[in-house]
C-alpha cells in the first residue's frame, strides 16, 4: 500500500485542533479594513471552524 500523503496547499491554509475540528482564516482581511467598524477587524481576527461536511474531505487531504 503506497505511503498517504499530506494535501500541503490544505495544509498551508487549514489547522486541525486536538478535538478533531479543522479551522481557517475568516477571508477579505488583507485591506479595505478601515472602514469596517472595529467588532468587525475584531472578528476576522479569529479562526472560524468548518461546517460539518468538511470534515470527511479535509481527514482525507490531511491524514494523521
Amino acid at each position: 500500500m503506497p505511503k498517504l500523503k499530506t494535501h500541503q496547499a490544505s495544509a498551508k491554509r487549514f489547522n486541525r485542533t486536538k478535538k478533531g475540528k479543522y479551522l481557517h482564516r475568516k477571508a477579505g482581511q488583507n485591506h479595505f479594513n478601515a472602514r469596517e467598524p472595529g467588532s468587525v477587524t475584531r472578528m476576522k481576527r479569529r479562526d472560524i471552524a468548518f461546517s460539518g461536511s468538511f470534515h470527511q474531505t479535509l481527514g482525507k487531504l490531511m491524514p494523521e
